[in-house]
């Protein structure tokens, strides 16, 4: 792969561009294709050395170089990214993003790439489990405007008469370093990112898991004003079948079991009803 690494520059600057050169004629006429990322989760995407990385940024590189589409990214706090991209600030979400039915009302999602499930992280000193870690008392860190703040608001804050606090944050680094030194009780947070933060040496353990086997998708804006979606579905699975996709995780997670593409989609996603963009074959009847 020879795609441009980002540089990190001023949020109004955006990225640096990735220019991807593939088998796609048209795109050349056009303008990058931004890129929206959260910069500050890994292994999806983070920067080190002024330059944006992760299994994200490698995968959007692949998939522009794959089909000769043009992308630079914008690093934006996770809260913002969903607004940005149904508001067409931005024209492509690529940070590692679950997909909900809420979020399948207002943006479409590509085909998935990938499946986690959630992980309560505690202080490596810490006795709490699974269950002790959100309730009794606990104040809990989930990332503003997450899966797992929608999580816990459903099953457990607003559910029960459990005495549980949520505490939001803008990204994932910051709550489980609130969490080290003693501000919160425990994180919430993707298995993939939670298994970063453990190798990274960040003085946590997991509680637990809960098991919720959601899917994780890129996404655009409703509608796919861009017409896009079909490029990037292909590119998706194009990069899977080569095995650059492998190459990818395997870098960043290793040793990682990675899951098939596509990976199961729920009925309500509206993208995945056949025929899929780009993939007719693909699809829930």
């Amino acid at each position: 792969m020879n795609g441009i690494k980002a540089s990190l520059l001023p949020a109004a600057l955006m990225g640096t561009m990735a220019i991807g050169s593939g088998l796609a004629t048209t795109a050349f006429a056009q303008d990058p294709y931004t890129v929206g990322v959260e910069a500050s989760f890994p292994p999806w995407a983070y920067v080190e050395a002024g330059e944006f990385k992760g299994i994200a940024i490698d995968a959007m590189e692949a998939i522009a170089e794959e089909t000769g589409i043009e992308i630079e990214f914008q690093d934006m706090p996770f809260p913002s990214l969903i607004p940005a991209l149904a508001a067409e600030k931005i024209d492509i979400l690529a940070t590692g993003l679950t997909v909900t039915e809420e979020r399948s009302e207002n943006i479409d999602f590509t085909i998935p790439w990938w499946e986690t499930n959630d992980v309560v992280l505690v202080p490596e000193n810490s006795d709490l489990n699974v269950f002790t870690a959100v309730c009794c008392g606990a104040r809990v860190g989930v990332q503003g405007g997450s899966s797992q703040q929608a999580w816990m608001e459903e099953n457990v804050v607003n559910s029960s008469d459990i005495d549980v606090e949520l505490a939001k944050y803008d990204n994932y680094v910051t709550a489980v370093n609130d969490m080290a030194i003693g501000r919160i009780s425990s994180v919430i947070v993707d298995d993939t990112s939670a298994q970063e933060y453990i190798n990274a040496g960040k003085p946590v353990k997991m509680a637990g898991k809960i098991f919720i086997r959601a899917p994780l998708a890129l996404a655009v804006s409703k509608g796919d004003p861009q017409e896009i979606l079909g490029d990037l579905n292909q590119g998706i699975l194009a990069i899977y079948e080569s095995g650059e996709w492998s190459k990818i995780v395997e870098k960043y997670i290793p040793g990682v079991t990675v899951p098939a593409i596509p990976g199961h989609m729920p009925d309500y996603v509206d993208t995945y009803q056949k025929p899929v963009a780009g993939l007719p074959e693909l699809g829930n009847d």
